[in-house]
């Protein structure tokens, strides 16, 4: 079962395994308190997010993701994920790179 929270940052941050790294779109990697930061920044904007899975290999308990994403407006990009699935059977990020064809 997902935590209760009231922030979105911190509703959002129940996606991601503890330790998860999430990258910035200036190439740095964060977790943590700075990873909730960086979600907020994008849900700050206070637009709907549009999601087109392009890609999803699994192997075992692991999960690429190539996702095409956009906030009409404001940023599109396509990122490259890893998630695993917990013993509780929820898909949980590991390595969220929302921009990561990009280059920084």
């Amino acid at each position: 079962m997902l935590p209760l929270a009231t922030d979105p940052a911190e509703v959002l941050d129940a996606v991601y395994e503890p330790d998860a790294v999430f990258v910035r779109r200036d190439g740095m990697r964060v977790s943590g308190a700075e990873r909730r930061a960086a979600n907020g920044g994008i849900l700050a904007l206070g637009r709907p997010i549009e999601v087109t899975p392009r890609q999803v290999h699994v192997a075992g308990d692991l999960a690429l993701l190539i996702v095409d994403w956009s906030i009409e407006g404001h940023l599109a990009a396509t990122a490259t994920d890893v998630a695993r699935r917990g013993e509780d059977g929820l898909w949980r990020y590991v390595i969220d790179n929302p921009f990561g064809i990009a280059t920084p």
